[in-house]
C-alpha cells in the first residue's frame, strides 16, 4: 500500500471519529505472549486471573457489583454473576473505558429468572474505571468486573471474544 493511500485511510478514520464526537482510536498495546485460554475471577479474593492453559499469565485486583455476595438473579441487584460464561463481545467506546462483554444471562439464568418472575438483567462486562467522578470505589459497579484503565488496555489486548470466563464465589 503506498503512503498516499495509507495517509488518506488514516485521515478518513480520524475524520469519521471526530464527526461522531467520540474518540474511537485508543492506544491498545500489542500482546505477543501466550494465548489467553481462560479468565478466572475469584469474587471473594477480588482477583481476576488470565490463564494460558493452567498457567497464570497475569492477575489483577478487581471491583465488583455494589452487592457482590451471591449469584446475580435479577436486574438491579448489584451482584456479579457466578458460573461459566464466555467473552462474547468487545467495545472500544465503552462508557467505562473499554469493555469485554460477558455472556450473562445464560439459559439457566433466564430459566431461574422466569421461574421467579423477574428480569435477569444483562450487559455485564469487564471494563475500566468510570469516566465520571464519584462512581469509583470498592465494589461500585452494577454487577460488572472493573479494573483500572491502564490494566484494561492490557486485558482488552490479551483476551479475545470466545474466551471462557469462570466467575467463582
Amino acid at each position: 500500500m503506498n503512503r498516499r493511500i495509507l495517509l488518506t485511510s488514516v485521515l478518513s478514520v480520524i475524520g469519521t471519529a471526530a464527526s461522531a464526537g467520540r474518540t474511537v482510536i485508543k492506544r491498545i498495546p500489542i500482546y505477543r505472549g501466550p494465548a489467553i485460554t481462560q479468565v478466572l475471577v475469584n469474587k471473594s479474593e477480588r482477583r481476576m486471573y488470565l490463564l494460558s492453559g493452567d498457567r497464570v499469565v497475569k492477575k489483577y485486583r478487581v471491583n465488583l457489583g455494589f452487592d457482590p455476595d451471591g449469584h446475580k438473579t435479577e436486574r438491579g441487584d448489584g451482584r456479579t454473576p457466578e458460573g461459566l460464561y464466555w467473552i462474547d463481545r468487545s467495545n472500544l467506546n465503552s462508557r467505562y473505558y473499554l469493555s469485554l462483554g460477558i455472556s450473562y444471562p445464560n439459559a439457566q439464568d433466564v430459566a431461574r429468572a422466569e421461574e421467579a418472575g423477574v428480569d435477569p438483567g444483562g450487559d455485564i462486562f469487564i471494563h475500566g474505571g468510570p469516566r465520571y467522578k464519584g462512581e469509583r470505589g470498592k465494589d461500585w459497579t452494577a454487577g460488572c468486573i472493573s479494573v483500572s484503565d491502564r490494566q484494561m488496555k492490557w486485558v482488552f489486548a490479551m483476551v479475545k471474544v470466545g474466551t471462557p470466563i469462570y466467575i467463582n464465589p
